[in-house]
């Protein structure tokens, strides 16, 4: 957003600002009321509007938990979605199956208490759930965008924070995605350190798994799972942060020729495939090429001429071992406390 657009929102930002402050102080003194589930809450969120790779944060998660023999239950609001589901949920549902179970609704603690009256499971995951505050938890492990750091000041509207800097207090481990190295001296870094020094920091990296086709065009011949796209590649997206998407592609040695952007969570229309496939055919374009998170927003429409590929990612994380070992100890408080 121009720097000018900004300056007139940011009135309003002060105000939402405020506002969000009052919100975590109100719990923060028991003014609010916190509800308690009996089965550990293990929160993934961030302080900004999409973008961060919380559903990728989430399914490593609990892949993790699944590999210790625990059963998972996630909690979401399911986001711009419909009838209990939405982009997001369905994406994990693909990666994980029925391995775990899913409460869907804006009220995650009722949520959780029918999963826990209906089937036991270990632990819960919640959703983009550091501003639920609602909903107590054991752990709040925030993402933090390495690379949109310095343009996400601002606070809702005149940007993209929903919360100050100064809430990641209440976190209990920040992930720095999008960031291989030790994030310890860069920009994100060194302003974790001065909101709290001791908070847990790690970094993650997106990694590739693989290409699907998921529809092969006018030859109709169905491709293997880990083909390689022909390129070079028209690339569109509707994510919360599609920079990043069009830099992993460039990253991972993909050719593209040409990129369209939607907003975020956008539901696909046949429209929008006649429009993709004009400009990707302009363009030289031997196939189309989008996110995973898409491919669920596509489901009712045909790309009749080029074939269409997804990216599969994965997080990467450093210190591995000392984020499953925090995540431990914390379960293993809450045990303690319980007994």
């Amino acid at each position: 957003m121009p720097l000018p657009y900004r300056l007139i929102l940011s009135p309003f930002s002060l105000v939402y600002g405020a506002a969000a402050r009052l919100h975590a102080w109100l719990y923060a003194q028991g003014i609010y009321t916190t509800k308690h589930l009996t089965t550990p809450v293990i929160s993934v969120g961030n302080l900004t509007v999409g973008g961060t790779g919380k559903t990728p944060m989430v399914i490593w998660l609990t892949e993790r938990f699944l590999a210790e023999g625990k059963h998972v239950g996630i909690l979401s609001r399911g986001y711009q979605g419909s009838g209990g589901t939405s982009d997001e949920i369905e994406m994990m549902k693909e990666r994980l199956g029925d391995r775990v179970v899913f409460g869907v609704g804006a009220d995650r603690y009722i949520e959780g208490r029918r999963i826990e009256a209906e089937e036991p499971v270990n632990v819960f995951l919640l959703d983009d759930g550091f501003q639920h505050l609602q909903l107590a938890r054991d752990m709040d492990i925030v993402l933090v965008d390495s690379t949109t750091f310095d343009s996400t000041k601002w606070l809702l509207p005149a940007g993209s924070m929903r919360e100050p800097l100064s809430a990641l207090r209440r976190a209990s481990a920040v992930v720095l995605t999008r960031m291989s190295s030790d994030g310890s001296d860069s920009t994100a870094g060194q302003a974790i350190r001065k909101i709290a020094a001791d908070l847990p920091t790690f970094c993650a990296e997106t990694k590739l798994l693989g290409y699907r086709c998921v529809s092969s065009g006018r030859n109709g011949q169905a491709a293997e799972a880990d083909e390689l796209p022909p390129q070079p590649v028209f690339a569109f997206c509707g994510i919360g942060n599609p920079s990043a998407f069009f830099s992993d592609l460039k990253r991972w040695g993909i050719v593209v020729v040409g990129r369209h952007i939607f907003a975020d969570h956008h539901s696909y229309t046949a429209h929008d495939e006649k429009i993709l496939e004009v400009h990707a055919q302009r363009a030289g374009a031997k196939a189309l090429m989008t996110t995973e998170k898409d491919i669920q927003n596509l489901k009712k429409v045909h790309f009749a001429e080029l074939p269409l590929y997804c990216c599969q990612i994965a997080l990467e994380i450093g210190d591995e071992q000392a984020l499953c070992l925090l995540l431990k100890n914390k379960i293993a408080s809450r045990k303690r406390v319980a007994a």
